[in-house]
């Protein structure tokens, strides 16, 4: 049975939006402003490593078959990430050119759970937003992982929005790598 973990680079104020420098966002490349370390990076290698598969939303899709593809054979992390099966929940998205891309589509809590019953290990999910509120609400979410980088982005795409509902969560681990960033991992409480 698949484990779906959610991962996050997230503001203190709750930001997820762009955290890489692309895209035409305010705050574009936030992340790079704060070094995460030796420690934060090879938490983020071990993270993708440690993972089946990708799940992701059409948005983040779209920005990483743009960007990883053309970065073939630049290291093991790159060749993991152009290699492994990604999975793209679209109700919109009619193609998927980027290799080892499954459309899935329709009813997101069936489609989910069908995911998890067929891969074994971990299902990475990163990034979308939508995606990730979507799997929240329906309790897909088996461990939730966040680097929160020390800084308050006033605007932007936050991760929780109103209608998540309450969800009483375990932290199972916190560590503090480079200029103070911080990562948390949760895990839903069950019962």
């Amino acid at each position: 049975m698949g484990k779906i973990v959610v991962t996050e680079f997230i503001s203190l104020d709750g930001v997820i939006e762009s955290p890489g420098p692309v895209g035409d966002y305010q705050h574009a490349g936030w992340t790079f402003e704060i070094d995460r370390g030796d420690e934060g990076n090879q938490f983020k290698v071990d993270e993708l490593t440690e993972a089946e598969a990708q799940l992701l939303g059409r948005v983040t899709y779209e920005g990483f078959a743009a960007a990883w593809p053309g970065r073939e054979g630049m290291d093991e992390f790159t060749g993991k990430m152009n290699s492994m099966p990604k999975y793209v929940f679209s109700n919109t998205l009619a193609t998927a050119e980027w290799n080892n891309t499954t459309i899935l589509s329709g009813d997101l809590a069936t489609e989910v759970e069908q995911l998890k019953r067929n891969v074994e290990g971990v299902i990475l999910v990163a990034g979308s937003t939508q995606l990730v509120r979507g799997l929240l609400v329906a309790g897909l979410v088996d461990e939730l992982r966040l680097m929160v980088f020390p800084v308050l982005l006033g605007s932007g795409k936050r991760l929780f929005a109103d209608d998540t509902g309450k969800t009483a969560l375990q932290l199972t681990e916190a560590k503090t790598v480079g200029d103070g960033v911080e990562i948390l991992t949760y895990r839903p409480m069950k019962g």
